[in-house]
């Protein structure tokens, strides 16, 4: 799902911008369709499948007993904002909910966020803080930007593991400084984030 939906938030971001070619539109629709069909609603919110299998796509059900680690790269907040950006470039407000529920969802689920061992902006701390900030600059309601002081705090105060004190990008020291900075101040005026589909 992290390809599928890295594909709808490039495609988003284009539309967002005036760029399109033939067939855009209609790619945009049918990822959104094969998103759907995969969207699981639970008691603490509507979540994807980190990915999906030959046997998941037989069968027509995912294997997944439950939302996996939230993360920036596979999981609930880069699917949610990808379909959020998707439904803003497309005028789809019942979309826009949706994934804005989904994502507001996973950030108030301690047995989600539990999930999260790292800082990393690839799949740890600093990637679902930073992709919440842009979400939440977006947002119809403010159900997104009322969780960003507890990410930023967890994003300050957790423990780097071992190869994230790389000086790389997505899983080393400069993607969670660049976070933090995004957290002391406001959305980062560089663009550095656009590499990851979330702005």
């Amino acid at each position: 799902m992290k390809i599928i939906s890295g594909i709808l938030g490039l495609l988003g971001k284009a539309l967002r911008r005036g760029i399109t070619v033939d067939g855009h539109a209609d790619a945009i629709s049918s990822i959104c369709a094969f998103l759907d069909s995969w969207r699981q609603d639970s008691g603490t919110g509507p979540w994807w499948p980190q990915w999906v299998t030959l046997d998941d796509l037989r069968t027509g059900r995912t294997g997944q007993p439950g939302p996996a680690r939230p993360s920036w790269c596979y999981g609930g907040p880069g699917q949610a904002r990808a379909q959020h950006i998707a439904a803003i470039a497309t005028g789809d407000t019942r979309r826009q909910q949706i994934a804005e529920h989904a994502l507001a969802a996973c950030l108030s689920d301690p047995a989600q966020l539990s999930q999260i061992t790292g800082t990393s902006l690839c799949h740890g701390w600093a990637g679902v803080y930073q992709t919440a900030a842009r979400a939440a600059r977006d947002a119809l309601t403010p159900q997104i930007s009322t969780r960003l002081p507890h990410l930023a705090d967890m994003l300050t105060r957790h423990p780097r593991a071992r190869h994230e004190e790389s000086p790389g990008l997505l899983e080393g020291q400069a993607g969670v400084a660049l976070a933090l900075h995004t957290a002391a101040h406001t959305a980062p005026i560089s663009g550095w984030d656009t590499c990851l589909m979330i702005s």
